[in-house]
């Protein structure tokens, strides 16, 4: 027999939202975390706009020791550890002790690039020949592994402890990996979840490309429009979300809350074959992802109530709504219910699948669908596929039961998650 498996503790460092509280409220009340930048007017950037976690307000001193921030240079590292610990505290589990390793405990922590700004400032010193001052905290800064270290080591966790890298499906994708190695009872539970830096760096390439959105500088909260026929391009994110996975035997026996149940879910690649590219993704890779993940959760498709879309506010929306329409065989008014946060929160990338995530199980915490923003003007090409009243543009009290989540990624990667409540 195998596992069953469930979330017992979320944490989230969201632009539109740090904390639970502050980010389920957000989505209900369609708060945006999207902001003008001053650093990237000053850098002439064409998109001057970002979703960036406020941490002003934290006390780092919680999360961190006055030795670890003495030389902390890494937003992203610092997101996932504050949304890290915060799932852990939310799970009501507690820190092993310091001569033993709880070996029943793992992490998997993804990320695209950690430590971009320390790796600067590590340059510029290389660069200068002062090697030697570099600081003896750098290497675990910039190393992609440096988050899932950096939790293995606060919460003593002696299971496997890693780091996957697959672009914006990261988050989502480590969410899986920990779903099958306690399914497959390796172990009792992990840490998942995803982080990604903040800033010119990490940003600037997206730019570069004419990707982001250039006429939303000075009205940034109407920038970001998945599902819009006006979408003009992403807004780029930052942030982090973490979950704590548990065996639903581990969760009873302790008599954890639990958000929901993970039923099923795939990962697969397009290979860049059949319209795939590095940025574009093969549609019969995608419809293949989410019908597996289907027969994996082992529901018939009509037991879906809602799903949570990649939908990024690009071109490649009516195709998203096109291939979940296909692979479920339903539309128009029979269509599920359909959202994506990304209207609030912008495009987190690596952090993006770990943070909608946890907004797809708070829906079932408050029985209610979140509604779209700035999709007033939907696509023509979505309403061809779906009824207008299944992309809700407030917030919906309906208490879904199955909720469908995705993420898509450079490279033709996929990854379909299936949640359900319990």
């Amino acid at each position: 027999m195998e596992n069953r498996v469930v979330v017992t503790g979320m944490g989230v460092c969201a632009p539109n939202g740090v904390g639970i509280p502050g980010f389920v409220k957000s989505l209900k009340n369609q708060q945006s975390g999207i902001r003008f930048q001053p650093e990237l007017e000053n850098l002439k950037f064409s998109c001057q706009i970002a979703g960036k976690p406020r941490i002003d307000s934290l006390n780092l001193n919680e999360y961190f020791t006055n030795v670890q921030l003495k030389e902390l240079n890494a937003s992203g590292l610092v997101y996932g550890v504050v949304a890290g610990q915060d799932a852990w505290k939310d799970a009501g589990l507690t820190f092993a002790d310091k001569e033993h390793p709880d070996w029943d405990s793992g992490i998997i922590f993804g990320t695209g690039i950690l430590g971009v700004d320390k790796f600067r400032e590590a340059i510029y010193k290389v660069d200068e020949g002062n090697v030697r001052r570099l600081g003896s905290t750098t290497v675990v800064q910039t190393m992609a592994s440096g988050i899932s270290a950096y939790l293995g080591g606060m919460l003593g966790c002696g299971n496997q402890v890693t780091t996957n890298s697959s672009a914006c499906t990261t988050g989502t994708e480590a969410v899986l990996m920990a779903y099958e190695r306690i399914k497959a009872k390796k172990v009792t539970r992990i840490l998942a979840g995803s982080c990604g830096d903040s800033g010119p760096y990490i940003w600037g390439g997206f730019d570069a490309m004419r990707i982001l959105p250039r006429n939303y500088n000075n009205d940034p909260e109407s920038a970001s429009r998945p599902m819009s026929a006006s979408a003009a391009g992403f807004v780029p994110g930052s942030g982090a979300g973490a979950l704590v996975l548990e065996s639903l035997e581990s969760a009873l026996g302790r008599g954890a809350k639990i958000y929901g149940e993970i039923i099923g879910g795939n990962i697969n690649s397009g290979g860049q074959r059949g319209g795939g590219s590095m940025t574009a993704p093969n549609s019969k890779a995608v419809i293949k992802c989410i019908q597996n993940a289907v027969t994996d959760a082992n529901i018939n498709p009509n037991q879906i109530d809602a799903i949570n879309g990649h939908l990024t506010a690009t071109t490649k929306d009516p195709a998203e709504v096109q291939n979940w329409s296909t692979a479920l065989n339903r539309s128009g008014e029979d269509f599920p219910y359909i959202n994506s946060f990304k209207g609030l929160i912008g495009h987190c990338l690596a952090a993006a699948g770990s943070i909608e995530c946890v907004g797809t199980l708070l829906q079932f915490e408050e029985n209610q669908i979140f509604g779209n923003v700035n999709c007033g003007d939907i696509h023509p090409e979505i309403l061809e596929v779906v009824d207008d009243s299944k992309i809700p543009q407030t917030t919906l009290n309906f208490a879904p039961k199955i909720i469908a989540k995705a993420s898509f990624g450079f490279g033709d990667v996929n990854a379909c998650i299936i949640f359900k409540k319990i």
